[in-house]
């Protein structure tokens, strides 16, 4: 069953698009292999991904505690915390940083919060340019289009569409062709302009240790280095969930994501900084604390599991949901699994509240994870708060109604085993219906085959051998 809503309808227009599936199927097809060649090098990682797990609860469990502890050692260091509501909030208090900075333009790290809260749209209305100085980042922008993987935002695009999108867009690549070191190269010499002469940059964070008030961004090209080292100011948005409590933390995340989300050993660039050093890097430094979202997903004793994501992405790479479909379907920041499960608790099922019916519940997700959110108990339990809070289609709740009447009586439920008997032999085939029922059960059966009911149910063979 398919919930009604926005999903359903987006992945239909997904599906009608080849290109897509096939950039899909050979970049997750790559990814996953990578992942499980260097997870398998590592002998305790089952328990290193306990002990992320233990982590992630631990910072949860004591959320205000660690981040009231995180300010307190940011601004000893130096640095200044905001803290923000919502996202409205969060991009006045940006806004207004990068404002009294003078500076009408921003370069940026790949930051999954800040696309969360639509912060270059609430820029560009204030006069500001941000300028997207990841690779991927930069391709969606350039092309105004959306991110749709949480680790490679341009997964939907291969490298002749990139080709075509710099030519048309980005000063003095007219002439570059398909090859990726060639883009690369085009995308490197536009961003080292504005590496060397914007004077604000804005980064995420994938954590924030309480013990220390260290900052830490991970990634793959160098461009964060650039953003975090080279502006006079440093602004960061960052979840409230990021934080950990200590630095100890860090060494079993920074083995657990690189694997999980490039399948790489190590992150290339690992960026970790500490307030404010006089002479040296950003003479600034801003922490803006997003809620949006996140304190009333706290209070789900079962949905808060979802908090625990550290974006790797490695359960969309095994999704056969998301590769046949994209991240655009999604209609989300959170793409895959782990947006079916994230982004209708941080709206309060406001928004994406099909989203737990966008993904199956093979379990695929749950041993692909890092830190073991158990997605597939959490997709049913978000299924259940769906139908209590908002209500399901009515052709299924009176369904439902019958079935509970049949199954709650003895004789009930024996005769529905007999018609159900009797209907189905005409049907069947091999065991199995695969004909398509008629009316509500129409679509339902249009994607799946059905065992046919035996001829002897147990109660009846019971009955016999037991006498």
């Amino acid at each position: 069953m398919a919930a009604p809503g926005g999903f359903t309808e987006a992945a239909k227009a997904e599906l009608r698009n080849p290109q897509l599936r096939r950039n899909l199927r050979k970049a997750t097809t790559t990814i996953r292999a990578k992942r499980e060649a260097v997870v398998a090098e590592v002998d305790e990682w089952e328990e290193l991904r306990e002990a992320g797990r233990r982590i992630k609860l631990e910072a949860m469990a004591q959320l205000d505690v660690h981040l009231e502890r995180l300010e307190a050692q940011v601004v000893a260091a130096g640095g200044t915390v905001h803290w923000a509501r919502d996202g409205a909030e969060a991009n006045a208090i940006d806004t207004s940083l990068v404002r009294d900075t003078g500076s009408r333009e921003v370069i940026k790290v790949k930051s999954m919060a800040t696309d969360e809260i639509g912060l270059n749209a609430a820029l560009e209305q204030a006069g500001i340019a941000a300028h997207e100085t990841d690779l991927a980042e930069l391709i969606v922008q350039l092309a105004h289009d959306r991110p749709s993987h949480i680790l490679v935002p341009a997964i939907h695009r291969n490298r002749a569409e990139i080709r075509d999108l710099f030519r048309a867009t980005l000063p003095g690549a007219q002439d570059v062709s398909d090859d990726p070191a060639a883009l690369a190269e085009a995308a490197r010499r536009f961003l080292r302009e504005r590496f060397l002469s914007v004077q604000v940059g804005i980064s995420g964070a994938n954590f924030a240790v309480a013990e220390t008030g260290t900052v830490g961004v991970v990634e793959s090209e160098g461009n964060g280095r650039m953003c975090t080292t080279l502006p006079q100011t440093l602004i960061t948005v960052m979840g409230i969930e990021k934080v950990l409590p200590r630095f100890e933390d860090l060494g079993v995340m920074l083995e657990l994501l690189p694997r999980s989300s490039t399948g790489e050993r190590m992150n290339p660039y690992t960026s970790l900084w500490t307030g404010v050093t006089p002479g040296d890097g950003p003479q600034a430094f801003h922490l803006v604390l997003l809620d949006a979202g996140r304190t009333l997903t706290l209070a789900d004793p079962i949905g808060r599991d979802a908090l625990h994501c550290i974006r790797c992405s490695a359960c969309l790479n095994v999704c056969p949901v998301f590769e046949r479909t994209g991240g655009h379907a999604y209609n989300s920041t959170y793409p895959g699994p782990i947006g079916a499960i994230l982004t209708p608790q941080l709206s309060g099922l406001q928004e994406g509240a099909d989203l737990p019916w966008a993904s199956s519940l093979c379990g695929a997700c749950f041993d692909a994870c890092p830190v073991k959110i158990d997605i597939p108990s959490l997709l049913v339990h978000l299924r259940g708060r769906v139908i209590r809070e908002r209500g399901g289609p009515r052709g299924e709740g009176i369904a439902m109604e019958a079935l509970a009447r049949v199954f709650a009586h003895r004789r009930r439920y024996e005769a529905a085993q007999k018609l159900a008997r009797a209907g189905g032999r005409p049907l069947s085939r091999d065991g199995r219906i695969e004909a398509r029922l008629p009316g509500p059960l129409k679509g339902w059966t249009a994607v799946r085959d059905l065992p046919a009911p035996p001829d002897q149910s147990f109660r009846d063979w019971w009955r016999e051998h037991r006498a």
